[in-house]
């Protein structure tokens, strides 16, 4: 049984290094008093940047590693040295029990392969997937999920991803009944792969389960709110996920160049300021920063590797939600009952 009031951070992981890594955490203390954190990295280099942070200190424990995982490393060459790297350190605290999740800012490939191989699948499931809030103009986010963990699948897979992630809404979210979609060519029964057409069958007929599936979505809808979680295959969606990311960028650099154009232009700008600072905000991958890899034995949230302070703070928080709620044990108990009802 895990410690559930200790999170793990790799604190050398990310591109904007260390100072960043602990003022985010810092930030997520000041935000949910009574977190308690197990700092993963150079020891001497951790203690003098948590001088900045005296309340952290106080919450905190470091744990020294000496080695990282750099940004190009193989995920085999990561497995080699998962017992020496800040990573795999991170990862293997919950594996021990002695934290209820990691959070990294490090090489994804390398997370998935060391938090796999550490921490193993629940009985059930056949392969972990990538899941992330994404923000639409609903009142809530949208999960999706598989980002990139895997990028060929079968039906099954796909029922279970959706299984988990409908899991993963109603934790984060507080949603009853999430309404569960799979990402599809067209909206019709009869588009799509077999894969997708076969998982669509399944899901129909799963009614005892806490979700509602909603059928079929197409790439243009991804962001309306119709819908709490969205389902594919890795390939997939990573690309839908890297084109919303491009989407949003090229939105804001459109915007500043418009805006910045002529002397009444840059007066528009100071009219449309209010509007134009909610879009950016809305929009700030910082604020919805944290894919976690679901149906592993453990909880293991991935942070941006550019993520700010308040995007470190952001991926800590929602880590420390799944803990409170018991996700883990959430995702077994609901994939438990669809099997026994499959059976």
């Amino acid at each position: 049984m895990s410690d559930t009031s200790w999170i793990a951070v790799d604190a050398m992981g990310g591109d904007k290094g260390l100072a960043v890594m602990l003022a985010g955490v810092a930030a997520a203390r000041r935000r949910h008093d009574g977190m308690r954190f197990l700092l993963v990295g150079d020891e001497a280099k951790v203690a003098e940047e948590l001088k900045g942070h005296p309340n952290l200190s106080q919450h905190s424990e470091i744990v020294h590693a000496p080695e990282t995982v750099g940004s190009s490393d193989k995920p085999s060459q990561a497995i080699r040295r998962a017992k020496t790297t800040s990573m795999g350190i991170t990862i293997d605290l919950v594996k021990q029990g002695r934290a209820g999740a990691a959070v990294s800012s490090g090489n994804t490939g390398a997370l998935m392969a060391m938090a796999k191989l550490a921490l193993r699948t629940l009985p059930g499931i056949d392969r972990p997937a990538l899941a992330a809030p994404l923000p639409t103009l609903g009142d809530n986010d949208v999960v999706m999920l598989d980002l990139g963990a895997n990028t060929e699948v079968d039906a099954r897979n796909l029922v279970q991803f959706a299984v988990m992630g409908a899991a993963y809404a109603r934790t984060i979210m507080d949603l009853e009944s999430p309404r569960v979609a799979l990402l599809n060519i067209g909206s019709e029964d009869q588009k799509g792969t077999d894969e997708i057409r076969d998982a669509a069958a399944v899901l129909k007929g799963q009614s005892h389960l806490p979700l509602t599936f909603t059928g079929f979505v197409e790439g243009d809808q991804l962001a309306r709110g119709n819908h709490d979680v969205i389902v594919c295959d890795g390939f997939a969606g990573n690309i839908a996920l890297k084109t919303a990311e491009g989407t949003a960028r090229f939105v804001a650099d459109l915007l500043k160049r418009a805006f910045s154009s002529s002397a009444r232009s840059k007066l528009g700008f100071l009219i449309s300021r209010p509007a134009t600072e909610l879009l950016r905000d809305h929009l700030d991958p910082n604020n919805h920063n944290g894919a976690v890899f679901l149906g592993l034995n453990g909880i293991v949230v991935k942070s941006h590797g550019g993520a700010n302070e308040r995007g470190v703070a952001t991926a800590i928080g929602n880590a420390a939600k799944m803990v409170r709620a018991d996700l883990t044990r959430r995702i077994a108990d609901d994939l438990g009952n669809f099997e026994k009802k499959a059976a």
